[in-house]
């Protein structure tokens, strides 16, 4: 497993080593262990979520202010564009944005730390999404800031308008949202 930090040093970029031949590929997709020794990281992970979207469909930015969740996103059918925003007012990159593009192909995971805002938009024309949290989800703690705020100024790569559900049009601010200290 390979660990790069991002611009943003808590969130981690994650390549597996993948082993592949004419029949297919196996790789380990989180492996206690590894994690620990290659990100310095003792995380307790308590549940895992599945998603499908097809082109277009942009959840985010969200985050639950109280029971924050770490995120340990891949994708494992398609590919999306996926994006950590900096919600702790502490951080010396706190509004920072950073954006990378994970796929079934790339098999790359990205650690989205507590604290952060979270969101992704599907390229491909379906996308399958797993992520793996430190917290469970808490309906009543969480927020959603709008995807298209203009102090953040997320460079989404939309070839057209996105596809929202009714929680992600009415998304704050981000000068409105509630942060973290």
């Amino acid at each position: 497993m390979k660990v790069t930090p991002t611009a943003i040093p808590d969130v981690l970029l994650i390549e597996p080593t993948v082993f592949g031949d004419e029949r297919g590929f196996f790789y380990e997709s989180y492996n206690e262990e590894a994690w620990q020794k290659n990100t310095g990281l003792n995380t307790r992970f308590v549940q895992d979520n599945h998603s499908r979207s097809v082109k277009d469909v942009l959840r985010g930015i969200h985050y639950q202010i109280k029971h924050p969740q770490g995120k340990l996103v891949r994708v494992v059918v398609g590919e999306v564009f996926d994006v950590a925003v900096d919600l702790r007012k502490s951080s010396a990159t706190f509004g920072q944005w950073v954006g990378e593009s994970l796929s079934a192909e790339n098999k790359k995971s990205l650690w989205v730390p507590e604290g952060f805002g979270h969101g992704f938009l599907v390229l491909s024309d379906v996308a399958e999404f797993l992520y793996r949290t430190t917290d469970f989800y808490a309906p009543e703690h969480e927020r959603c800031i709008i995807w298209n705020d203009s102090e953040l100024a997320i460079k989404w790569p939309l070839t057209g308008e996105p596809q929202l559900s009714g929680k992600d049009i009415k998304g704050l601010a981000f000068c409105d949202a509630e942060m973290y200290l």
